[in-house]
Formats: structure tokens, sequence, C-alpha cells
């Protein structure tokens, strides 16, 4: 006996095209639209009444590091009461595959987490470990670090040309499997070791595929955000690829300049960002110098351990820290700790406020922490000028952005994006203080991701698309998280589909799991 036909009733309809709302009825049968207008119900028909609400496609989060995170209910609670029903996991060049996934777990720990299903394989491996196990769709990224590791370890040389045709075929093995594209953590290991020639290597295959190369680029954004975007202009001209920026925080005006200038020189680029001005990242890549994550924690903590490396680090590293144009001097107070398993005390508390529970200085304090915990610390990094909402609008609003939360679910006291992200684009941004319309909020976060990415079964609502859908009460939407109170469930969406099943009823899971893993999908 087939499914009974679900018609949603009476909402006011935004697409994804960018086109303006209509007031709609949408049928949906066997997981996609098949009907947009007047929909009579007939008997047997189930339907959902959305008179009152914003009828939006379900939103794709670009970037998000929900790789393992995803199976737990939580997880998938926070991201539906945002609407989001589809995220782009494989980031930074670090995750579980290709391979035995076991380096890229411990490594990114505090980012990633452990994955429950998957002890090492291919690609395609990994992306069954989605089907049926989730509420959301999971689109995959091809991790350029995983790949390099598995050739050459942590070796920091240039690699020989048969390495290169090693990493070189694994990258093609994964998005013959279903991977949207390659990404790059290039101020990650063993990214940081990657030239521009060996990255356009790999991404030549993944041009060919019609995928989408997406980096961390290399050396900071806010003060280096040139030097990063020319390498990838690059690596575009070398590799036919085009390109997608994570989490492009910059100045509005030089932003907005460098992807101007970049598409007019013939680069096809796109950006993710969320509408946060604090980041989150691993403590010892914050405070450490680079050379510590090339080597494995025992011998990182070792030498922590060593009076004389404490020392050194006191004089010669630390105050290079202090004059990171991101942080200054008050590099202490700015920086919080999110995520500390051996130190169930220390999440919540930043670097000075630890120093001062433990009657010591700063920099044994942050060293002991890592120690302690062998590296696998994250920490929320305030910045010294917090841009106002409207210089972040400038850049969110570009024809080449896409929303991205950076979202991590690992830690006690985490970055408020992954439960707000989308939440704040939509209340804040949209209806405060109309940055986006609802059409455009609609196109940005998911027609033109859902494009960008490959994914054109999803993204806009039309008649033969997946039934992916968030109904949003346009009065109330908002996210609650707060730096102080992370965790706190967005409000304003009661109900979401994902591939036509009511994933969440108002604003509770029902525990079922139509996701999957995101595979490329023909226009």
């Amino acid at each position: 006996m087939s499914a009974p036909r679900l018609i949603v009733r009476g909402g006011d309809l935004v697409d994804g095209t960018g086109g303006p709302p209509q007031r709609a009825d949408l049928a949906i049968e066997h997981g996609v639209v098949t009907e947009i207008g007047h929909a009579p119900a007939a008997p047997g028909d189930d339907v959902l009444d959305a008179s009152g609400r914003i009828v939006l496609p379900g939103l794709i989060d670009a970037h998000s590091h929900t790789d393992g995170a995803i199976f737990r209910p939580e997880v998938q609670h926070a991201l539906l009461r945002q609407g989001v029903t589809t995220v782009i996991a494989g980031q930074d060049g670090v995750s579980y595959a290709p391979g035995g996934g076991a380096w890229a777990a411990r490594y990114f720990a505090a980012i990633n987490g452990p994955h429950p299903y998957f002890s090492g394989g291919s690609v395609a491996d990994l992306l069954d470990t989605y089907d049926g196990a989730t509420a959301l769709g999971v689109g995959y990224l091809v991790p350029a670090g995983t790949v390099r590791h598995e050739v050459m370890g942590m070796d920091a040389g240039v690699p020989t040309p048969a390495q290169v045709t090693r990493m070189v075929a694994l990258v093609e093995h994964g998005m013959r499997d279903g991977a949207l594209g390659l990404s790059t953590g290039l101020d990650y290991v063993p990214g940081i070791f990657a030239e521009a020639t060996e990255i356009a290597a790999l991404c030549a295959p993944v041009a060919r595929a019609g995928g989408l190369y997406v980096t961390h680029m290399r050396g900071g954004y806010e003060t280096n955000a040139a030097a990063g975007l020319a390498e990838i202009a690059d690596i575009c001209r070398l590799s036919g690829v085009r390109a997608h920026v994570s989490h492009f925080h910059v100045a509005a005006a030089d932003g907005i300049r460098l992807i101007d200038d970049l598409s007019a020189a013939g680069v096809d680029v796109s950006f993710d960002m969320y509408p946060y001005t604090r980041g989150c990242t691993l403590l010892a890549m914050a405070v450490l110098p680079p050379e510590y994550s090339a080597v494995d924690a025992t011998n990182a903590v070792a030498a922590l351990r060593d009076p004389a490396e404490r020392e050194r680090l006191r004089r010669e590293w630390f105050p290079l820290v202090a004059d990171k144009p991101s942080l200054g001097p008050a590099w202490p107070t700015m920086i919080t700790i999110a995520h500390a398993p051996r130190t169930p005390d220390a999440p919540g508390s930043t670097l000075a406020d630890l120093a001062r529970s433990q009657a010591t200085d700063v920099v044994d304090a942050t060293l002991d922490l890592l120690i302690e915990n062998r590296l696998e610390v994250s920490a929320v990094m305030a910045v010294r000028d917090e841009r106002p909402v409207d210089d972040l609008a400038r850049l969110f609003t570009h024809p080449a952005h896409t929303g991205g939360s950076d979202g991590i679910f690992i830690g006690a006291v985490p970055h408020p994006r992954a439960w707000g992200t989308f939440a704040r684009f939509l209340g804040t941004f949209t209806r405060d203080i109309g940055a986006y319309s609802w059409p455009e909020a609609a196109r940005h976060l998911a027609g033109r991701p859902a494009r960008r990415f490959g994914l054109h079964d999803r993204g806009i609502l039309a008649p033969g698309r997946r039934a992916d859908l968030a109904l949003v009460d346009p009065a109330i939407v908002s996210d609650t998280a707060t730096y102080e109170r992370p965790t706190d469930l967005a409000v304003g969406i009661d109900d979401v589909l994902v591939a036509g099943v009511r994933v969440l009823v108002d604003g509770e899971l029902t525990g079922a799991a139509p996701g999957a893993a995101a595979r490329p999908a023909r226009p």
C-alpha cells in the first residue's frame, strides 16, 4: 500500500529561486513535490496546515562539522529547529574517509568527534553510514589532508610524482563514490605542507567531475585574505576547478573587493560565512607553534612537559601570540575553553580565569591544560574588533555568499553558531533589519548552495524536486543560543519535512530517519 499524499495547505511559499512569495498549497508524494497551487485534499490525504507561516525549501549548511555528531538526536534537533535539512561535512581537509579514519578522529577529536559506525574504508563506505540513520541529508567533501596523510603521513616535504599519483587516485575514487568536491584546511596539518601545485593536481579530477574545491585558506583571514585568495586563483587556473571559500570572515569592504576582483579575473568563486564575530578552533592551533600540529599527541605532550621547552615558548613564542592582530595582549581573556574532556571544570572559563583559579600564570595554565587533555581542547576565540551587524550583512548579502555555520557539536560550552546560525539569518537579518527579503534568504540559504554543491534535487521547491521544507513563523523565528547558554534551541520553526517525511512536528523530533548521504544530483 502506497503512503498517503501529503498536502501542505495555505502557507506563503518562497521557492528558493529568488521569486516572490505566493500563497499556495504544496502536494507531496513519494518524497517529492508533485504540485504547487491549489491542491484539494482527497480522502486519505494527510494535510499539514501552514497558514500564517512561510514555507521555505530546507536550508543547506555549507560548512558543518557534523561528520560524526549527526547521529545524535540532540544534534538533529538543533539543526531542524533552524530549518536546516542538509549539511555539508568533510570540511577543512580532515575527516574519516578515505582510509583508516583513526588519525582524523584523533586530530579533530575536539571538532568532529568520533564516528560511531565507521572504522575505516572508502568514501562510499562512509556515505553508506548516513543512509536511513539520520533525519537530515549529509553531503561530503573528500578531505585533502586525510588523503595526504594516507599517502605521506606527516611528511612535510614535497610529494614525489608517485605520491601525487596515489593521492589523485584517492580523490578520483572519492568523487566516483559520491563526494561533492575536495576540501583543504591550509592552517591545519598536513594541509599546511601542501603547495598550490599539489592541491591543483588533486583538484583536476574534481573539476572533471563537476565538483567544488572548498578551502579553509592559508594563513588566516582578517589580515591575509588577499594572499589566501591569490593562492586559490592559482589553484583554479591550474586545475579548472570552481572554488568556495570557507567561513570568509574579513572586513566587508575588503572582502567584497577581493571576491569581485577574483570573479572579474575569471575565477568561479563563492564563499560561506556565519553571522557571528567570534570563531572556534583547536586551542593548540591558536597558541602553539605550527610544528606542534605535525607531531602526535604523545610527543607533543612530552615536549610541553620539558622545562627548557616551556621556557623557550614563554620567551620566544607567547609574545608572538600577544602580537596576533585578531587577539593582541589581552589574549588570555579572549580565549574561552569549549571542550576539555579531562578537565571538566575548564569549559566556560577563559585562559585568564583558569590561571587565576590555579594561582599560576597564564602560560603555565595553558600548557598544563593542553598536557592534561593530550591537546584535545577547543576554544571560542573573541576578537579585538567585533564588527557590527550591518558590516556582517554587507558580506553575506553578496551574490557569491551561501550560509554556513562552521557548527561544532563537541564540547560542554561550545560556540552558539551550531545552534543559532540559520535562525539568526532568518530572524535578525531577514525580519529585524531587512538585510534579506524572504526570497533572498531562501536563495542564499537553500537555492544557491544546492546549485553550488551539485545538489540539484533540493534547495528549490518545484514539482519533481525533493520535498525538503521548513515552515517558518516569521513573527518569532529567532536564535536563542548565547555564548553563556550556547545550546539553547532556536524558536519559530516547529514543522520540518525531509524527503516528504515529517521529521519535526510541534518542535519535537518524530524519530523518523529519512535522511541519507547527499550525493551529486543532475539538474
